[in-house]
């Protein structure tokens, strides 16, 4: 199974698919039933554009990462309350247009609080941003010298809904 994680911005949007080995079904390099990172990035759209023009970016590069990779479910972050309230509601537009492109491809959405996520890598509902990436280099191999925080975060989402799957 593959899972696109998507840590929801509209600057930066962290992106990841992570796919689970099936059991020796196909072969690996890697140990079976581990989660493995296939793809990431940090997508960025640039500040100078209009604000319509980066969400078309947006919905452009993950329907490309749909089509590219085929994974069966979107895993992405809800949004929490921020004091801008401006930066939340774009961030809230984002989202919508990620979720958008994952329906209109089929996928399962499954959508993680960031108390699950932070659950579902540390197993501590209070972990901070440091705890969680160091348990997510652990959980998966991790390339340190290309990975950004919205990467990670991507990654750690996907965590989540592999475990909620399982579960």
């Amino acid at each position: 199974m593959k899972i696109l994680g998507i840590d929801p911005g509209f600057e930066r949007l962290g992106v990841a698919i992570l796919e689970k080995d099936n059991g020796g079904k196909k072969p690996f390099d890697h140990a079976q039933g581990r989660e493995h990172v296939i793809f990431s990035e940090c997508f960025k759209t640039s500040a100078k554009l209009e604000f319509s023009e980066r969400l078309k970016l947006i919905g452009e590069e993950v329907r490309n990462i749909i089509k590219k990779y085929k994974p069966e479910v979107l895993a992405i972050e809800t949004l929490f309350l921020n004091t801008n309230q401006k930066t939340v509601m774009r961030v809230a537009e984002a989202r919508g247009v990620v979720v958008y492109e994952a329906s209109l491809a089929g996928l399962k959405i499954f959508e993680a609080t960031p108390l699950q996520i932070k659950v579902a890598t540390t197993g501590y509902g209070r972990s901070d941003k440091t705890q969680i990436n160091k348990m997510v280099k652990i959980l998966v191999e991790v390339d340190d010298s290309k990975k950004s925080d919205d990467e990670l975060d991507a990654i750690a989402i996907a965590l989540t809904a592999f475990a909620h799957i399982r579960s």
